[in-house]
């Protein structure tokens, strides 16, 4: 189809090429779209630092996907800039809605030409009601997760939704035979591979920030060596260990004395294909953060057959468990503290016990290799039926080609009005 009859794009979100969960799943959005030959795109790649500012055609799709490195997410001139000049039907973004205050402050300039869609990811309760001028200044809303359908339906029936969950793809993610991975464990660990062959490994895919708990995550760690032996386990984290958002992590491992290699990070970025042989090599992923949205780090894990230790709180505790069968170790919290600031006024932060987190880790220890096995088989099978890739890119075509379908844009607009009659 030519350019000038698809279906125009305009995104905000991470650069849909670096490796943030945001950034991939923009570019699984864009994929899914591009198959259909009825969308194009031009992107506000943010969110990293840029060498260059000059756009980018992603090959092989040429026109068809064009990325502009940006700083942020942009600005309300770069939108005017954008839309007067490339004319897109529709205005696509994602993230968190602290980020896009200023796109909301234009609603009044953007809607009456396109309508604008947001993929929303919020991490708890209380319903923020905080948040409902933004839904209703929204024409579309796809939610990330079943808690965040749940806050948009409550906080803002009327608005129009989809849930749509992350997915993963299941030809990269997948589990690999034991030999490919023995391996790569030995190029991995090199001169220590002797010594950590036989160790349990457990592995932890995060940003160093101060709500994934990495810094406690060390100390209960510690404190799971010290019920087994220094010698049986090694936690593996794949983080920058002095993220400016995060915790010197080299400091505390040295001030509590793992330094015997009970603790290895791994800091350079990888590919994907890397990232699911490091799933593969781990007997188990573990996230015990407070708040998150959805965290595509298990799901990955699950997808290579790896069961996972998680919070019970925003997307995660839809991977964990199905409601019925359970593919790894759901940590309730031990408290929902209120927190907040002056853009968030209120959230529930949910801490998990130390106590109860180290229990987790020995008693996923503990397990058999084929108890562990079939936890990891069932998280497989729970991913493909309800992450898939097939279901994922169907379902936001369908949802997509329903927003341009009843929205329309610039002389086919419909739907949007920018007054209301108020009874006083």
């Amino acid at each position: 189809m030519s350019e000038d009859k698809r279906i125009k794009v305009l995104v905000l979100a991470d650069h849909p090429l670096s490796p943030s969960g945001v950034g991939s799943q923009t570019k699984y959005v864009i994929e899914a779209l591009l198959q259909t030959d009825k969308f194009s795109f031009i992107c506000f790649g943010g969110a990293i630092k840029h060498e260059n500012y000059e756009p980018m055609k992603v090959d092989p799709h040429g026109d068809n996907w064009v990325i502009i490195p940006t700083d942020g997410y942009g600005t309300q001139d770069m939108i005017r800039s954008a839309i007067r000049s490339h004319e897109p039907d529709i205005l696509w973004f994602m993230t968190d809605p602290r980020f896009f205050g200023w796109l909301w402050d234009m609603e009044d300039e953007i809607r009456p030409l396109i309508p604008m869609v947001y993929y929303h990811v919020w991490d708890n309760k209380p319903y923020p009601m905080f948040n409902k001028t933004f839904y209703e200044s929204t024409d579309y809303v796809a939610t990330i997760s079943k808690v965040t359908d749940d806050i948009l339906k409550n906080v803002s029936p009327d608005v129009p939704s989809k849930y749509i969950p992350h997915a993963v793809d299941s030809d990269i993610y997948k589990k690999l035979p034991e030999d490919h991975i023995e391996s790569f464990k030995k190029e991995h660990f090199g001169d220590t591979y002797e010594d950590s062959a036989e160790k349990f490994i457990f592995f932890w895919n995060n940003r160093n920030a101060r709500r994934k708990q990495s810094g406690s995550l060390i100390f209960w760690f510690k404190e799971f060596l010290d019920r087994v032996g220094h010698d049986k386990a090694i936690l593996l984290m794949h983080t920058d260990v002095r993220d400016v958002h995060g915790q010197d992590l080299v400091a505390i491992i040295n001030n509590i004395g793992l330094i015997n290699g009970e603790v290895i990070f791994s800091q350079q970025k990888v590919s994907p294909e890397i990232l699911s042989h490091m799933y593969n090599m781990a007997d188990c992923t573990v996230n015990v953060a407070d708040a998150e949205g959805f965290g595509l780090a298990t799901l990955e894990s699950l997808s290579c057959e790896t069961p996972i230790i998680v919070t019970m709180t925003g997307g995660l505790q839809e991977q964990v468990t199905n409601g019925d069968e359970w593919f790894g170790i759901g940590l309730e919290p031990a408290s929902k503290a209120i927190i907040g600031s002056q853009e968030v006024p209120y959230i529930y932060e949910d801490r998990v016990s130390g106590v109860e987190v180290v229990d987790a880790l020995e008693k996923m220890y503990n397990m058999s290799k084929e108890d562990r096995e079939a936890l990891g088989k069932k998280g497989r099978g729970h991913v493909m039926k309800n992450y898939n890739f097939e279901v994922f890119a169907k379902t936001w075509q369908n949802f997509m080609l329903n927003v341009h379908e009843e929205a329309g844009s610039w002389e086919t607009r419909k739907g949007y009005k920018s007054w209301e009659l108020i009874e006083i």
